[in-house]
């Protein structure tokens, strides 16, 4: 007996079977099927044969391999009963419920009291699958490991791309073949972490950013998660994402984050535009519009609060474009430094004497809206609550510090009572309309709990304040998923405003990150996270790429540093409200020195090319760029924006540095556009407008 579903549109489909009603495989993902496809033929065929040294039939690479299957890889879900026995569910079908867009799909075990329960969905605008498992005991048991629905990967696949990183280093690729055995990635810090962003990309060795197969998944959780890409010894691939490993759980309820994939026939482009999409329309509700320039006091005065120099900044930054003024780190307690004060979470009377209301009201004096920096989470041992309530620092007494600071038990109901008083007091009392959330450090245990706490005091926030935006920040991209992009309307992608580092972490987070979410500042001249010192112009133009702003002491520009700024600027504003609804396409440059996207408009009517020269290149002369996602029938008429900066050594006259250029998207998507030389460490601006 055969139960067959098929969750599709005219990009993908997933088919499911149930065979002898034991747990559904996925016995076909890849391009759409054919209206009228007999999914019970296609099932059928989709066995494989048994033959020397196997067992007599083929366990199921199910949605959750069972152990009790004989499975002979990762299963999908390891449990224990009350005497710490292992479980060995087998499953059966017990019910299905469609509903427009999805199924939900019901199995038992009634020996042992459990249910199994999938619900799938394919949403429809952004053809992107969210996955979930949840696991019903009658009595309580402890789960080890419940994987989210796991996907099987086509043999023809024959790489994946990974991510890895580091602070001021996020979202690092790596490509790597898909081979037998285990990809293990076991992310144990508590939080979805620089190093171990929760994605995976499976392709071929032909897949680029505009051709050929890529199969994209995405576990959207903020705790720590562990995935598996395994090749069986059969040649059949899984893949799987969970919560981390160590998260040992007990109860009767137990339930996965949500998994997101996707299959793209059009490259790692036609995936990256699903996450895009979904993230932007989706994911985030509740974002201001238009999306304001952001200007945050950080790099400019540490520590340092002095009101009027904070004025003072607030007005040229006024001047330069900002529309929103970010008070970061050392407004509350007795905060000089990073080694007190975390927990104390009341203004300063010895910087604000009167509170935070007069310079509040010079920066509205100024249109600009004000925004504040917390850290909730955390506590130092030199605070008032870490004095008062030791009892809530998550971990033992010994553990090793991080950054100066604990972690606050964020399960326990009274710490997240005492962090919502205070910060609602903050919010109540004060005309605050943005929260910068930070998280600077690991923590010391794995705890699926200490997330589901954050989400909790989040959800509260969010449901009293819900004309406050948050930005998510975790010493830059340390929490970057769509379980916090859920409940915030920004992530802060890195500490690192180093625009050449900028201009790669940008291009590989836009794989699952829409710019409208994704903070973007102009660094100080020297960058103190690097050492280097970069020319203003790439500065402006890279954080003009995502949501913009600004992080310097705006006091050490010159007037023509200041003048580029506001005229980028200016530019950024008069464009932002396209932008940051349009799909950044990542293209495939054949300059390796060169990291170039493309911003396009939803209708397609207008697009700008960003082409950054990060390092002197091989040969001479710069290479086309070709585009993508043009229509090739159309006319396009495209500007050099910022034709100006073209340096004395340029010296010949290609067509764009003097003059418009109007030609087919035929013939941009093929030869591509031929740039004027520049010096490398610069970008070029390319605008298109179709005809």
């Amino acid at each position: 007996m055969i139960r067959s579903w098929h969750l599709g549109d005219d990009r993908q489909s997933l088919v499911l079977a149930s065979f002898d009603d034991r747990l559904p495989e996925a016995v076909y993902w890849g391009p759409a099927l054919p209206t009228g496809e007999n999914l019970e033929t296609l099932s059928a065929a989709a066995l494989a044969d048994v033959t020397g040294g196997m067992v007599d039939r083929n366990a199921g690479l199910s949605l959750c391999p069972e152990a009790s299957e004989s499975f002979p890889g990762q299963t999908g879900l390891t449990a224990r009963n009350a005497s710490g026995a292992p479980l060995m569910p087998s499953f059966r079908f017990e019910s299905e419920a469609a509903s427009e867009h999805g199924l939900t799909l019901v199995f038992a075990d009634n020996s042992l009291d459990l249910s199994l329960v999938f619900d799938l969905v394919l949403t429809p605008e952004t053809s992107l699958l969210k996955l979930q498992t949840r696991l019903e005991s009658a009595d309580e048991i402890t789960v080890d490991w419940l994987a989210a629905p796991v996907l099987p990967v086509p043999a023809h696949t024959g790489e994946m791309i990974e991510f890895s990183g580091r602070w001021c280093a996020e979202f690092l690729t790596r490509r790597l073949p898909f081979a037998p055995g285990s990809r293990v990635r076991d992310n144990r810090t508590g939080r979805t972490d620089h190093a171990h962003f929760p994605g995976l990309v499976v392709c071929n060795a032909g897949t680029s950013n505009t051709a050929g197969e890529a199969f994209a998944f995405h576990y959207g959780w903020s705790g720590g998660h562990k995935m598996v890409a395994e090749e069986l010894a059969d040649g059949r691939r899984q893949v799987q994402f969970g919560h981390a490993t160590a998260s040992l759980s007990s109860g009767r309820h137990f339930v996965s984050a949500p998994l997101y994939a996707t299959y793209s026939a059009t490259g790692f482009n036609g995936a990256a535009v699903r996450f895009q999409r979904h993230v932007r329309d989706r994911v985030v509700q509740g974002a201001r519009t238009p999306r304001p320039v952001h200007y945050n006091c950080w790099e400019a005065v540490y520590f340092k609060h002095d009101l009027d120099e904070l004025k003072a900044i607030a007005s040229q930054a006024a001047g330069l474009g900002a529309e929103r003024f970010v008070l970061d780190d050392g407004w509350f307690g007795r905060r000089d430094d990073d080694t007190s004060s975390l927990g104390d979470w009341v203004i300063d009377k010895r910087k604000y004497p009167d509170g935070l209301t007069p310079l509040i009201d010079h920066i509205k004096a100024l249109g600009m809206e004000f925004g504040i920096w917390f850290e909730p989470e955390m506590v130092n041992e030199d605070s008032d609550l870490c004095r008062a309530h030791p009892d809530w620092v998550l971990g033992h007494a010994d553990q090793i510090r991080g950054r100066q600071q604990l972690v606050l038990d964020m399960s326990n109901q009274e710490v997240r009572d005492y962090l919502y008083a205070h910060i609602a007091d903050v919010l109540k009392n004060n005309d605050i309309g943005y929260i910068k959330w930070d998280h600077n450090r690991i923590l010391p245990v794995v705890d699926a709990e200490q997330a589901e706490g954050f989400y909790e005091l989040v959800d509260r926030l969010r449901s009293d304040f819900p004309a406050v935006e948050i930005e998510s920040c975790s010493s830059g991209g340390g929490r970057i998923d769509f379980g916090v992009l859920e409940r915030t309307h920004r992530v802060w992608l890195s500490d690192s405003n180093d625009a050449l580092e900028r201009q790669r972490i940008q291009h590989d987070a836009a794989l699952f990150l829409p710019a409208s979410v994704t903070g973007s500042h102009v660094g100080p001249r020297h960058c103190h996270t690097s050492g280097r010192t970069l020319d203003i112009r790439l500065r402006a133009w890279t954080a003009a790429q995502r949501h913009m702003g600004f992080e310097m002491d705006p006091r050490e520009l010159t007037e023509a540093e200041a003048e580029t700024l506001r005229n980028v600027t200016s530019w950024w504003k008069a464009n932002r409200d396209w932008m940051m609804q349009a799909d950044i396409l990542r293209l495939d440059s054949a300059d390796p020195a060169v990291i170039a996207e493309q911003q396009l408009a939803g209708d397609g009517s207008r697009f700008v090319a960003f082409a950054a020269l990060t390092r002197p290149s091989d040969q001479i002369l710069p290479r086309p760029l070709r585009l993508t996602g043009l229509d090739p029938q159309g006319r396009y008429r495209l500007s050099l924006v910022n034709r100006d900066e073209a340096p004395r050594l340029s010296r010949g006259a290609p067509f764009l540095k003097h003059q418009d250029l109007e030609v087919s998207g035929q013939y941009l998507m093929s030869h591509g556009l031929t740039l004027p030389w520049r010096f490398p460490e610069t970008v070029w601006v390319v605008e298109g407008e179709r005809l």
